[in-house]
């Protein structure tokens, strides 16, 4: 890692407290990210796309970090009338929070990556691996505008799969411009006091009325509330009641003639996290929309969507995961205390792994989704897979319930490794911890999720068969896995699968649905770090990934005696591997396997 920090010089006692990450470059710095790219994108693509990553990387350690600093400091105020006394409308935001927007629409072009040739001198759309990448990045230093970035992109993809020639030649080539003068980003209004995640309770309706469709109702939680387009979900007048009643609608903020759309944002909530972005209540009073795609499949066509939303969610929990991660490494590595250095003190370094695992758990499963969302789309003229797309169906709700989840207990566990100034609100871990509390809320809080894993992907469309047997497919792939450990592997699979499918079977087990979600995600993640570090091994000799997969079946799916103390003086090898930066051979790793 990059641990270059400049410190303060002089007697007046900063010496003394940890350094942060300052100057740092997070790219550079973080190698599982580049092992992991080297393994999804083609050569080529990844070597274009290193100077532009590695720019974003010091960008979001430094500049970045401080505008975001500023935004968490100086929320959005919402305005009711212009400077005249008209009802016109407005939210003002700080500067920085403008300097976010600038660089994550307009200098990186996040939310159009995987839309738009052109990008960065490259001749077609990225890969949604490559997105994702600038998204990881970006959301180290700024979670609050991922949500906007993440719904004009997923936004974008649902007009264009959906929309009609009319609507996508109106909203769609603002919604994926570069040019911030031009750029029309997007919201998305789904929550109502009647129904939040039980979205079948809609009361928003959509009446035919002289021509047009207008909607009336309230929604309740609007993030990026003053979008230019917003995508929302509202009921038919005499439709159906349920999911299926639904229709999914564009809605713009200011009409062809420069007026405001028949809406009102009633206040902007004070949220707990997030709070350089604006979310509101909105009253719709007869607003003008259009309606995308058939009328009567909204919650279909919104459900692209709110997948495309649940990997982002997925992607910027582990952000703040690796945040989190560096944040830690600063003060392991610059912080003395006891009369010697943090990093050699053994409590230290074994809370600095309870750390950084969940972290490299989520990275690994983060871009194995994001891998199988690019091969179920078709990406770059290949076929669409089947066999992905129904793997994406069971790793998107698995990859939204556990990391977001785990993301609370890093950013916390890295404020204590900081100690009392990480309580305080001039280092990041404040923001990063109330930020964390978000993810496993969006689209869709844990339960929900979890029954959607299991009783929607795993006993509606048996989606468990083909992950069961794409994981299988990475172990075998993994040339150099030593055998013994390869066969575990494989036990654990079908062990999971078998969990899984057995609760899911039995509508009894409903309470079960959580743990089962939780067991398949580290099967897999043991699967997938293992994988990885046999091929990051072959690419460039270091088999270190490996050792991470063994933890997770240590401490996550194999039962551990409290009273006992375990074996010390092999985690202490483990760490020793762990915590440096020194490539390990395939052979170091094999007899630590065996330990």
């Amino acid at each position: 890692m990059n641990t270059q920090i400049e410190k303060t010089t002089g007697n007046d006692g900063a010496d003394a407290v940890a350094p942060d990450t300052s100057g740092w470059n997070f790219f550079e710095a973080d190698q599982a990210l580049q092992d992991i790219l080297t393994i999804y994108l083609d050569a080529k693509m990844f070597d274009h796309l290193k100077p532009h990553l590695s720019k974003l990387g010091s960008m979001v350690a430094n500049e970045l970090d401080e505008a975001a600093h500023l935004a968490d400091r100086h929320p959005p105020i919402l305005h009711h009338r212009d400077r005249f006394g008209r009802d016109q409308q407005s939210i003002e935001y700080h500067p920085a929070y403008r300097q976010l927007e600038a660089a994550a629409y307009g200098e990186f072009s996040i939310h159009a990556l995987s839309h738009r040739a052109g990008i960065f001198g490259w001749p077609e759309p990225y890969p949604i691996v490559a997105k994702h990448a600038f998204t990881y990045l970006f959301n180290q230093a700024e979670f609050g505008l991922g949500c906007p970035i993440n719904v004009t992109d997923s936004g974008a993809h649902a007009l264009d799969k959906f929309g009609d020639d009319e609507i996508k030649a109106r909203f769609l080539e603002n919604m994926l411009t570069s040019d911030m003068g031009k750029l029309t980003q997007s919201g998305q209004y789904i929550t109502e006091r009647e129904g939040g995640s039980d979205v079948g309770q809609i009361t928003t309706e959509a009446r035919f009325e002289d021509g047009e469709w207008r909607i009336y109702g309230e929604k309740w939680f609007c993030s990026n509330a003053d979008a230019e387009v917003t995508l929302l979900l509202a009921r038919p007048e005499g439709a159906r009641e349920g999911t299926r009643g639904l229709g999914l609608f564009i809605m713009p903020f200011h009409l062809e003639d420069g007026s405001q759309n028949a809406y009102r944002i009633v206040r902007l909530k004070d949220k707990l996290g997030t709070r350089s972005m604006a979310s509101g209540e909105v009253v719709l009073e007869g607003a003008i929309a259009y309606p995308i795609g058939e009328i009567d499949r909204g919650i279909y066509h919104m459900m692209e969507m709110v997948n495309w939303s649940r990997l982002s969610n997925g992607v910027k929990s582990t952000a703040l995961m690796r945040r989190a991660v560096h944040d830690a490494t600063a003060v392991m590595q610059g912080r003395v205390v006891f009369g010697g250095p943090l990093l050699e003190k053994p409590l230290a370094r074994r809370q600095m792994l309870k750390i950084q695992l969940p972290a490299e758990q989520a990275l690994s499963f983060s871009f194995f989704t994001a891998d199988v969302l690019d091969k179920s789309e078709g990406y770059g003229g290949a076929a669409a897979s089947q066999d992905a797309a129904a793997v994406l169906r069971m790793a998107t709700p698995v990859l939204k319930f556990r990391a977001t989840r785990d993301g609370r207990g890093v950013c916390g566990d890295a404020l204590e490794m900081r100690g009392g100034i990480g309580y305080v609100e001039d280092f990041v871990n404040p923001r990063l911890l109330r930020d964390s509390y978000l993810g496993s809320i969006w689209e869709g809080a844990g339960n929900v999720v979890a029954i959607d894993a299991l009783s929607r992907a795993v006993r509606r469309h048996g989606c468990h068969e083909p992950f069961q047997a794409t994981l299988h497919a990475r172990i075998d792939d993994a040339e150099g896995l030593p055998d013994t450990y390869g066969a575990q592997l494989h036990v654990l699979v079908d062990k999971a699968t078998d969990f899984v499918a057995g609760v899911a079977e039995r509508l009894e087990d409903e309470a079960v649905y959580r743990q089962a979600s939780s067991t398949l995600y580290h099967t897999a993640t043991a699967v997938l770090l293992a994988w990885e570090g046999a091929l990051t091994h072959a690419s460039r000799g270091d088999a270190r990934r490996l050792l991470w997969s063994r933890l997770v079946v240590d401490h996550r799916l194999t039962p551990r005696d409290p009273f006992a103390a375990g074996d010390t003086a092999w985690e202490d090898d483990i760490s020793e591997c762990l915590l440096n930066e020194a490539p390990v051979s395939m052979d170091k790793v094999a007899d630590l396997l065996n330990g």
